[in-house]
């Protein structure tokens, strides 16, 4: 009794699927006449059920006959809907998909999988739902970020998984597998800001755009708002984007070190994070003095190419190897070596590696140290760089605000050494 009983409460189970996902298609063909739809409401629910009672019998008589309902469904859904597309000249086969992952579901609720079920339903019916948003988003992509969302999917999917995971080299400094995923890792972040940026508009402001574009490139960043200063009246603005996008890289810097190393994060959270505060507190300076005038002109350049993959996995394997020797031959004093200058053009890289090399408190407290002195080459470097393509005038209102966080950056990591 209790065996029928749970099968009927399967069934009502696969009967409610149906009706979920019959819902959302009688939704959308609300407009059409009755008889002329391929599957309603109504139909749907009998289709899962038919899926339901179809998995009953095949317990007796063997899968084979779950397989000949299934495939019986199929021709007679077929059937309709060419009937309907040759009237309508509507080829659409999104209600016939529906309709056969509807048979399936009610099969699987009645098997036992009523959680899998239940979920392929729920994500079944919001998929079928969000038909008018999905169009959108493809009228809005162009063909340069469908290419770069197409190459992150090339270099995580696909090339990652068939890299070696061992150690190679020198030192035993090169993994290519975790090389590479810190490449993929940073190229999904790069892409999701950009994704943001171009989502955002210009019509959120510059402070915005400065932030997500810090996430992608802080430097890149800096340039351009710094080349626009120059030729447009509105500097206020455009120096206070230029401060957040410089705030955003010690944040960018936090969280690199928090995911690969968190112990160095005990040694820079509180002076990484006083200078972030010190350079959005100079960005709302500007920005109160500006007229908060929207600006168009702001292009960030797609971030997921395979070249500057390459190029980027080259360059952390450089300094991998270049970090790995500078601690062998010098000890620790070459760690600051290898951080100045690599922090000249970039902070990411030298970050991964030095989170990778720490082995004792006093190596810690000396990697942090490193760490700090790269992002502070950089900092210096993005401010001479800005100083010079926005001229004296926007070198001077960038340099005090990115000079004093350097200070108070300097004072705090002395002071918690």
């Amino acid at each position: 009794m209790s065996g029928s009983l749970e099968t009927i409460l399967n069934l009502g189970v696969a009967l409610t699927l149906g009706l979920l996902v019959g819902l959302e298609r009688g939704w959308q063909e609300r407009s059409a006449a009755e008889g002329r739809r391929v599957a309603g409401i109504r139909t749907f629910a009998l289709i899962a059920l038919l899926g339901g009672l179809a998995e009953i019998l095949a317990r007796a008589a063997g899968e084979i006959l779950l397989g000949i309902a299934f495939f019986a469904l199929v021709v007679l859904m077929a059937i309709s809907h060419a009937a309907e597309a040759r009237e309508s000249k509507d080829y659409g086969v999104t209600t016939l998909i529906a309709a056969l992952i509807t048979f399936v579901l009610g099969a699987m609720a009645v098997r036992g999988e009523q959680v899998i079920a239940a979920a392929g339903a729920v994500v079944t019916t919001i998929v079928l739902s969000l038909k008018p948003v999905l169009h959108q988003w493809l009228q809005r992509i162009a063909p340069e970020e469908l290419a770069a969302a197409l190459k992150l999917l090339l270099i995580s999917v696909v090339i990652l998984p068939i890299l070696p995971d061992r150690a190679y080299g020198p030192w035993q400094a090169i993994n290519p597998y975790r090389l590479w995923w810190i490449v993929v890792v940073l190229a999904a972040i790069s892409f999701a800001a950009y994704a943001a940026v171009k989502t955002a508009g210009a019509e959120w402001g510059i402070l915005l755009t400065g932030f997500l574009g810090g996430m992608v490139s802080s430097t890149g960043v800096s340039i351009h708002l710094a080349r626009l200063a120059r030729t447009l009246s509105q500097e206020e603005i455009l120096i206070a984007g230029v401060l957040v996008a410089s705030a955003t890289m010690f944040l960018r810097v936090l969280v690199l070190v928090a995911v690969l190393n968190f112990e160095l994060f005990a040694g820079l959270w509180i002076p990484m994070l006083a200078m972030a505060v010190v350079l959005a507190g100079a960005a709302a300076v500007y920005d109160r003095r500006s007229k908060r005038t929207r600006i168009d002109s702001f292009q960030l350049r797609n971030p997921v190419e395979l070249g500057q993959a390459l190029q980027f996995g080259l360059l952390l394997a450089v300094i991998l190897l270049a970090t790995q020797a500078a601690r062998a031959w010098l000890g620790e004093a070459g760690l600051f070596l290898v951080a100045g200058v690599s922090g000249i053009a970039d902070v990411d890289a030298i970050t991964i590696s030095l989170a990778r090399v720490t082995g004792g408190e006093m190596a810690a407290r000396s990697v942090s140290l490193a760490v700090f002195v790269a992002t502070l080459v950089n900092t210096l470097t993005k401010t001479t760089l800005v100083a010079v393509l926005g001229g004296p005038k926007i070198g001077a209102k960038i340099a005090w605000p990115m000079v004093g966080s350097l200070a108070l950056g300097t004072a705090l990591i002395w002071i918690l050494k």
